[in-house]
């Protein structure tokens, strides 16, 4: 008898036993219907269905926990199949000049797709070139130029011919400026809108019918940032902003055979998290601050919020893998996900503390700012 049966029939075995020497131990007492007190036939009736029950509950128990083994091992089965002949097909990547993009536009060469990498500059794509086969193409594109964005889906489309684009990677995004929402105008809002949203949606709506063609995928790159408000700025926005986009467009395309997934990275060290760059934004703005302002966040608080930020970014995933691993199981997989959590923080941290309770969000969140010096002052 195999080892998960026999802990299984075991209790089983033993409550059928009893079952069958209440009923034994009834019928004799019927039988001979001696004086006793009637409270005592009454505790072996009970007893009795008592036994019954559990013997049902056990044997039901029994098939509840062999059927979620089997839908356990069917459901990581399935996400294991993969689609054939890759090398037939064409994937568009945006933002390839380094990074995430960069990255998967060298992998998904290697496995043998047509890899189609756009790039912002022209020396983000002469590297990249470089550490590519002849097979992979690159174009120059500005996500937030309509025009260019036009000229870019007519020249893919030229290029992938009846075969249509199997692969739309959005990844091209800026963090745009990090900092308190007082701090901030309008226009500080307005770029990294453009870029991460607006240039998402452009090149998605263009690129779109190809991908209908060959009934592909359409991969959007977001953050933890589209589920969790960390940090002030456009770049949170732009994210929650992406996350609806992306919902509405997956149902949009269901009927078209179109998957559409989301990856949601947790923090990651790229040049979209340069420190550097985002320190020498901070201390721009904070130069062109009120007087009042300046007052109550206190003049030490510059130098804390940067040490504080310098002590955040050791946390990050220095291994860019894990989101070219999500992006792939996206491409590849019969059966891609809608949703795809990639880095340990985001996984363990950010993705759970997102469905908890707004107090302790705002409570661990606000644990990792600084201090305000006079925020009552005026």
């Amino acid at each position: 008898m195999p080892e998960g049966r026999g802990h299984c029939a075991c209790p089983i075995t033993s409550l059928t036993l009893l079952v069958s020497l209440t009923r034994v131990t009834l019928d004799i007492l019927q039988e001979l219907d001696p004086p006793q007190p009637a409270h005592w036939r009454h505790h072996l009736l009970l007893l009795y269905k008592k036994g019954v029950y559990l013997s049902h509950t056990g044997g039901k128990l029994f098939w509840v926990l062999g059927l979620l083994i089997l839908c356990g091992f069917l459901w990581t089965r399935k996400g294991k199949l993969k689609i054939a002949d890759i090398t037939d097909k064409y994937i568009f990547i945006t933002g390839c000049d380094s990074g995430f993009g960069n990255l998967a536009a060298r992998t998904f060469d290697k496995k043998g797709f047509h890899v189609i990498a756009a790039c912002l500059t022209e020396s983000g794509s002469t590297a990249l070139k470089a550490e590519t086969s002849e097979r992979l193409r690159t174009v120059l594109l500005d996500v937030t130029d309509p025009e260019n964005v036009k000229r870019t889906a007519q020249w893919v489309k030229n290029q992938v011919g009846e075969k249509g684009l199997w692969g739309l990677i959005n990844n091209a995004g800026i963090p745009g400026v990090l900092a308190p929402t007082d701090w901030l105008t309008l226009e500080d809002y307005r770029e990294p809108i453009e870029v991460n949203l607006f240039g998402l949606i452009s090149v998605t709506l263009n690129m779109l019918p190809l991908v209908k063609k060959a009934q592909g995928r359409v991969i959007n790159v977001s953050s933890v940032g589209g589920r969790l408000a960390i940090v002030g700025g456009g770049y949170t926005l732009s994210k929650y902003a992406v996350e609806g986009f992306n919902d509405s467009l997956r149902r949009d395309m269901k009927a078209f055979g179109v998957h559409v997934s989301c990856i949601e990275p947790g923090l990651f060290k790229t040049n979209l998290a340069d420190p550097v760059k985002a320190t020498e934004k901070k201390l721009a703005i904070w130069e062109q601050l009120s007087p009042d302002i300046k007052k109550q966040y206190g003049e030490g608080y510059i130098e804390k919020s940067l040490d504080k930020l310098k002590g955040n970014k050791s946390y990050a995933n220095m291994d860019l893998s894990p989101v070219v691993e999500c992006m792939d199981h996206a491409l590849t997989s019969l059966f891609p996900k809608t949703h795809y959590a990639a880095g340990k923080d985001a996984k363990i941290f950010w993705i759970p503390l997102s469905h908890m309770p707004a107090v302790l969000q705002d409570f661990l969140l606000l644990k990792q700012k600084t201090e305000l010096a006079n925020p009552k002052a005026v």
